[in-house]
């Protein structure tokens, strides 16, 4: 195995910050040793970098991309998918909206590329839109809401599940529509919605800012539309199946 070059290993210990070491540099710096200690510090760090991202991202629990069914939706693009897991968009800082009815997967494809940003060293946040908009309004204070929307709007990536489930008052809608602006061509935003865009006006009755949040969202966005039944409901009718079938006698007993 080569010498590590002094130079280099003093601009990794420059990196690291080690400023011990870095103090006794001309002593130490021929030492086998040293090379083995900027190894494990860097190790140490890339770990609890790894953990403290995944910990602020708030994924919570998902079932992992490899074990999604891609047969059971009526229409799935999984190419687009595919090139939304490359975290491609994530570099021009572009959106990606994933569309469907209730149980057909959006938000465990949203967990995924969530969490594979931040294996790719990404900031990311996963949050649903009814807790971000009520902690959002529920703020009493001009420079608490500033802050909370600085908050929001650092990460590299923002997932906001479940936009459509609930329906918003004009605050709301204005809300959302000024973090999404704060973020238009700064960081990219994941959106899953069981509503179409021409349906956003029911999500937010009456707000003026509707055409122009959409706007926001849908450019340089990738767009994918899912449709089918509720895996879900399909999941929990094969339990009912399997526990009935469990419960009822063998001719044999009878």
């Amino acid at each position: 195995m080569p010498t590590p070059d002094p130079s280099t290993l003093k601009l990794r210990a420059q990196a690291l910050q080690l400023h011990g070491v870095l103090s006794h540099w001309d002593t130490c710096c021929t030492e086998a040793w040293v090379g083995t200690l900027l190894d494990w510090e860097e190790q140490e760090r890339t770990r609890r970098s790894m953990e403290r991202r995944l910990h602020s991202a708030r994924i919570g629990r998902f079932k992992p991309l490899v074990d999604y069914d891609w047969s059971w939706p009526e229409q799935i693009d999984q190419a687009s998918v595919s090139e939304l897991m490359t975290l491609q968009f994530l570099h021009s800082a572009s959106n990606a909206i994933l569309v469907g009815p209730s149980g057909v997967g959006k938000t465990t494809i949203a967990q995924n590329i969530a969490h594979q940003a931040v294996l790719q060293g990404h900031t990311a946040m996963f949050t649903t839109a009814g807790k971000l908009l009520g902690e959002l309004a529920s703020l009493d204070s001009d420079s608490a809401l500033r802050t909370r929307l600085r908050h929001y709007a650092r990460p590299d990536l923002l997932v906001i599940d479940e936009v459509g489930y609930l329906s918003y008052s004009s605050r709301y809608a204005d809300l959302l529509f000024e973090l999404i602006s704060r973020r238009h061509e700064h960081k990219s935003t994941l959106i899953t919605t069981n509503k179409s865009f021409a349906e956003w006006g029911e999500v937010f009755p009456n707000a003026a800012c509707v055409v122009a949040l959409v706007d926001r969202l849908v450019h340089h966005a990738e767009i994918v539309g899912i449709k089918g039944q509720s895996y879900r409901r399909k999941e929990a009718q094969e339990h009912a199946r399997a526990r009935t079938a469990k419960r009822k006698p063998s001719k044999e007993a009878t």
